[in-house]
């Protein structure tokens, strides 16, 4: 019994230790993006750094290896909480014991950084002012990349570190086939748009009222407020700093209510994912989220299969007109055809359901050509503009709407984007899968009722924490591992009618 045995027991106290600690250096990254002073960035560095730096030493120190040889000689019982935890454990211990400590602290203060230089950068719509950040945090993905090892591309140990077993001779045919999809079905799509002006939903939204309004929905899908919080940001995003404490940011436009709004649901879908972690487990790899294409299912599940679903707009077409009055003027139907509209664009997360992979792809081709040394930081924003004009027909405005926009380069996550296609296909197959599992789920979505819903997300994919690997989880949730047929069969049952 766990219980009973002391490496187990001595394993499980340390890793608790380190996330206590890794939660803390979250919290600094989540006030670092929201209310930290400019002038505290240097600081803020050497506190992640040091956080960092402390939490590897502990994690892959000699006695930790110990502990885990000796649990692995003691044969758990298959599958149970403990053999779990320590075939993940070793995983990570695994990886991260390969990495030098002043490596890994060299790469927090990058970030840290990084993040401040992008956020700049982007402002004044200048890569000249990032690109020594993205020399410095490329170079340390590399010499990442070659302590973890890899057999084909370098590419492939930084991936390892999102969705683990994934390779990117695996994807590259996977996106190449999914872009000839997406490509046969945008005209289509676009033509099924034509009817919808692009500046139907233009109006007056002031900020108070879209944050009383995307709370609201946020609360119905079953975002917990006492153990969480929405605030302001640059670029949203999600963060769980610990049991009962997770944060979701977004960004406003008062002439515009939607990339506020579905900015929430998309985050609010990575929160019910980490609000429905158990907590008995935290600090384990049971009680950690599996994969980022298996967090990315969850957000692109609610913000689109939900939220740009027929029936969304008949239940909140109300509530929005209490906050906005001038929605008055629109039908359900209205509002909804205006938020699925498609059109190729220039941001990735307000891009519609059609066009969103192409900018996924894109950037992953990007991603593989920089660690490969096929393309240098200073060449980035020709080489983005000119394929971005090939894929979409449009010319890039400037820096800030092309290879400025995302913040992940800055994070030093180069390996993560591939997960939010895969996140994308993910979604689509378990809302097939929930449709098959609830018969009367177009009722509970014209009703508003997200209580079933989540129910078989918690159960299927939450509660699971890295009980099973992500092809083995979808196999779990669906009956079979992630394929593309169900987001491409979606995107034509919706702009083809077929």
């Amino acid at each position: 019994m766990s219980e009973t045995f002391a490496p187990y027991q001595k394993l499980l106290a340390r890793m608790r230790e380190v996330a206590l600690v890794g939660s803390t250096g979250s919290m600094l990254s989540w006030d670092q993006e929201t209310y930290m002073p400019p002038k505290a960035i240097d600081y803020r560095a050497e506190q992640l750094a040091f956080l960092s730096g402390w939490a590897h030493r502990q994690f892959t120190a000699s006695d930790v290896g110990g502990w885990l040889e000796a649990c692995e000689a003691h044969a758990f019982a298959p599958n149970s909480v403990e053999a779990v935890n320590v075939r993940e454990w070793r995983r990570q211990y695994d990886r991260q014991a390969r990495l030098p400590v002043a490596l890994v602290e060299a790469m927090e203060r990058a970030r840290v950084l990084g993040r401040e230089a992008w956020v700049q950068a982007r402002k004044a719509s200048v890569f000249e002012t990032f690109r020594p950040h993205l020399e410095t945090i490329l170079d340390l993905n590399r010499q990442m990349a070659e302590h973890w090892g890899y057999e084909d591309s370098p590419y492939d140990a930084l991936l390892e570190e999102y969705e683990p077993g994934v390779r990117a001779s695996a994807l590259k045919p996977l996106f190449a086939e999914l872009r000839r999809e997406i490509m046969a079905i945008l005209p289509g799509a676009v033509a099924w748009s034509e009817s919808t002006p692009a500046d139907l939903l233009q109006g007056e939204y002031p900020e108070a009222a879209q944050q009383a309004f995307n709370r609201e929905v946020a609360a119905a899908f079953g975002f917990d407020f006492e153990a969480g919080r929405i605030d302001t940001t640059t670029h949203p995003f999600c963060t769980g700093l610990g049991p009962r404490d997770c944060r979701i940011t977004t960004r406003y436009d008062e002439k515009d209510f939607t990339q506020s709004l579905y900015g929430v649901m998309h985050e609010t879908g990575h929160g019910l994912y980490e609000q429905g972690l158990l907590e008995e487990h935290y600090g384990t790899p049971l009680g950690s989220a599996v994969s980022l294409g298996m967090h990315e299912s969850q957000s692109r599940f609610w913000e689109n299969h939900i939220g740009r679903h027929p029936t969304f707009w008949e239940r909140w077409h109300e509530a929005a007109c209490s906050h906005f009055p001038g929605l008055r003027r629109l039908t359900p139907d209205h509002i909804g055809r205006a938020v699925s509209r498609v059109t190729p664009s220039f941001i990735r997360v307000e891009a519609d359901e059609v066009t969103y992979d192409l900018h996924i792809i894109l950037r992953f081709e990007v991603e593989v050509k920089l660690v490969e040394g096929q393309l240098s930081a200073r060449d980035v924003p020709a080489y983005w503009n000119e394929n971005f004009r090939e894929m979409f027909g449009l010319e890039v405005p400037n820096d800030r709407m092309g290879c400025l926009q995302d913040i992940h380069w800055s994070m030093g996550s180069l390996g993560y984007f591939p997960t939010y296609t895969l996140g994308n296909l993910n979604s689509a197959q378990l809302f097939a899968a929930m449709h098959k599992a609830e018969p009367d789920l177009e009722a509970q979505l014209r009703r508003g009722s997200y209580e079933a819903l989540l129910h078989w997300l918690r159960s299927r994919v939450h509660h699971q924490g890295c009980r099973l690997r992500p092809p083995e989880l979808m196999v779990f949730a669906t009956g079979q591992t992630t394929q593309a047929e169900f987001h491409v069969r979606h995107l034509r049952r919706k702009f083809l009618g077929g």
